[in-house]
C-alpha cells in the first residue's frame, strides 16, 4: 500500500535562498542557494550540482536542533515536499516514509491503519530524518530511540549515487547511518519497525524529589516508560509512569487535558518564564509555585497521545546522556549547584532513561543510560548554568545530544563511543571531500 502526501513548494538547481532559522531562534544560516526536492531523483540531481558547483550540502528538517547541525552557506535542503507514507507492509510489520515527513503525520497515518511506532519522543513536530539524524528519543525501560527501530534507509551520497541500506544491504553502512548527524549523505527515505496499536495508561503524580531519586532503581525497573521532571529551587518532582494497558481507552478529559497540557505546561508557563526573564529574583517563588500547579492524573490513550504533547514555550537545551548507575549522583550535584549558586532556573529538569542500543553514535550506544536535560527560556543568559552543569556531565562520562548545545569536541567524543572510529571511516569512504560537511561537524568529528 502507498500513500503519497506531497506539499508544493519549489525546487530547482537555480533556487535562491534567504537566511534559515532554527525553532529557538538561536542558530541562523545564510545558504548560497536552496531546493525542496520532491523525490529521490531530483534530491540526487541536488546533490550532483552542488558539487558541480563546489558547494557544500547541508539537509533541514524542522529546526528543532539548538545546535548547528544542519547550517550550511553551501545548498539548503529543504524538506516540505519530500513527504508521504511510501509503503505499509503489515506482513513485514514496516513502514517506508519519506525523509521529510513530520512525526505528527506518521504517528497519525499509523494509527488510522491501527499501527504504532514501539516508542518516541515527546514531541512530534520534527521531521522523521532530522529527528532519527540527531539521535531524538524518548523514555524507555526495553524500548529504545526512534533510530533504533529503523530497518532500512535510502541515503543519496557525495557523488549523487543512491544507496540503499539494511542489515542485508550495504550493512556497514546501514550500521552507522540510521544515526548520521547528516555528515554520510542526505536521507531521502526511511522504514520503521511498527506494530499493531496498543493502550498506554499514563499515571502523572507529584513526588518529593528525595522520594524519585532514593526509588529511581525500582521505577525504572517497574515500568515500561519512567520519566520525571525536577523543579530547580525546589525540593519537588513530576513523574510520568507509561505502562501497556488492556483498555479501556480512557482519554484525558478534553477540559482537564486543556487544563493541564495547554493552559498550565504552556500558557501559565510562557507567562511564569516571561516574568522571572524580567525579575529574575522572582524565579524561585515562581518555581514553588509552578511545582505544586500540576495535580495527579490517569488517563488511557494510543501511545502518540500519551508519549508526545504540545510544547509551545521556546527554551534552550543541554542534554547529557550518562551510565544509568551515575544518574542519582549526577542529578544530586546539579540540584546542590542550583542550592549554592545564584543561578535563577525557571525550566524543570528533565530525567529519561533508555536500554543500550547498537547504534554508532547513539547516546545510549552499547550501555544502559539516564539522560538529564537542563533548559532556559529563550533570551535568558544561559551559558554559566549550562557551563557548569556540562562539567558535572562530563564527569560521570556524559555524552551531549547531537541536536542540543554542548561544547565537546572530536577529542572527547571518540573516546566516549566506543564505535566512533567506525563512524568516521564509514564517512571517509563516502563522503573523502566533506561535500557535508559543516563547522559542527568538524568540531565533533574531526576533518
Amino acid at each position: 500500500m502507498a500513500v503519497s502526501n506531497a506539499v508544493g513548494g519549489s525546487g530547482g538547481r537555480g533556487s535562491t535562498a534567504g537566511p534559515w532559522r532554527n525553532w529557538a531562534g538561536n542558530v541562523t544560516a545564510r545558504p548560497a542557494r536552496s531546493v525542496a526536492p520532491a523525490s529521490t531523483e531530483e534530491l540526487a540531481a541536488a546533490v550532483r550540482a552542488a558539487a558541480t558547483d563546489g558547494l557544500t550540502v547541508k539537509a533541514v528538517g524542522t529546526g528543532h536542533s539548538f545546535t548547528p547541525a544542519a547550517a550550511t552557506d553551501g545548498l539548503l535542503i529543504r524538506p516540505e515536499r519530500l513527504t508521504g507514507i511510501r509503503k505499509i507492509d503489515r506482513e513485514a510489520g514496516t513502514v517506508t516514509v519519506a525523509a521529510g515527513t513530520p512525526l505528527k503525520h506518521l504517528n497519525e497515518t499509523l494509527a488510522a491503519h491501527g499501527l504504532s511506532l514501539t516508542n518516541m519522543g515527546d514531541i512530534m513536530e520534527q521531521t522523521v530524518s532530522g529527528a532519527t539524524s540527531t539521535g531524538t528519543h524518548g523514555t524507555g525501560r526495553d524500548s529504545a530511540s526512534i533510530a533504533a527501530q529503523i530497518t532500512a534507509l535510502e541515503l543519496v551520497t557525495a557523488d549523487g549515487s543512491v544507496l540503499t541500506c539494511s542489515a542485508e544491504e550495504n550493512p556497514d553502512v546501514f550500521a552507522v547511518a540510521r544515526l548520521g548527524l547528516g555528515a554520510l549523505g542526505v536521507i531521502s527515505e526511511l522504514t520503521f519497525a511498527v506494530e499493531p496499536e496498543f493502550l498506554l495508561t499514563a499515571r502523572e503524580e507529584p513526588m518529593p524529589f528525595d522520594e524519585v531519586t532514593g526509588r529511581f532503581d525500582e521505577l525504572v525497573a517497574e515500568n515500561e516508560h519512567f520519566e520525571f521532571y525536577w523543579f530547580p529551587h525546589t525540593g519537588s518532582c513530576n513523574t510520568k509512569r507509561n505502562n501497556r494497558s488492556q483498555g479501556p481507552a480512557a482519554p484525558s478529559g478534553k477540559v482537564s487535558g486543556w487544563v493541564e497540557d495547554e493552559l498550565l505546561s504552556n500558557g501559565v508557563f510562557q507567562l511564569a518564564c516571561t516574568v522571572g526573564r524580567a525579575v529574575p529574583a522572582a524565579i524561585p517563588g515562581i518555581a514553588k509555585i509552578s511545582s505544586r500547579a500540576l495535580s495527579a492524573r490517569t488517563y488511557t490513550d494510543i501511545p502518540y497521545k500519551v508519549f508526545t504533547s504540545p510544547r509551545r514555550v521556546r527554551f534552550v537545551e543541554m542534554e547529557y546522556a550518562l551510565p544509568r548507575a551515575a544518574a542519582v549522583a549526577a542529578l544530586g550535584e546539579l540540584k546542590a549547584l542550583v542550592e549554592r549558586s545564584n543561578f535563577k532556573v525557571s525550566f524543570p529538569v528533565e530525567v529519561r532513561t533508555a536500554p543500550a542500543d547498537d547504534l554508532a553514535l547513539s547516546t545510549a550506544s552499547d550501555r544502559d543510560t539516564a539522560y538529564i536535560a537542563v533548559h532556559m527560556y529563550r533570551g535568558t543568559p544561559f551559558e554559566a548554568y549550562f557551563a557548569a552543569a556540562e562539567r558535572i556531565m562530563t564527569a560521570h562520562d556524559g555524552r551531549p545530544h547531537w541536536g542540543k548545545l554542548h561544547t565537546r569536541d572530536a577529542g572527547y567524543l571518540a573516546d566516549a563511543y566506543p564505535r566512533f572510529g567506525e563512524f568516521t571511516a564509514v564517512r571517509d569512504r563516502l563522503d573523502p571531500e566533506r561535500r557535508f560537511a559543516n563547522a559542527y561537524l568538524r568540531r565533533v568529528l574531526g576533518d
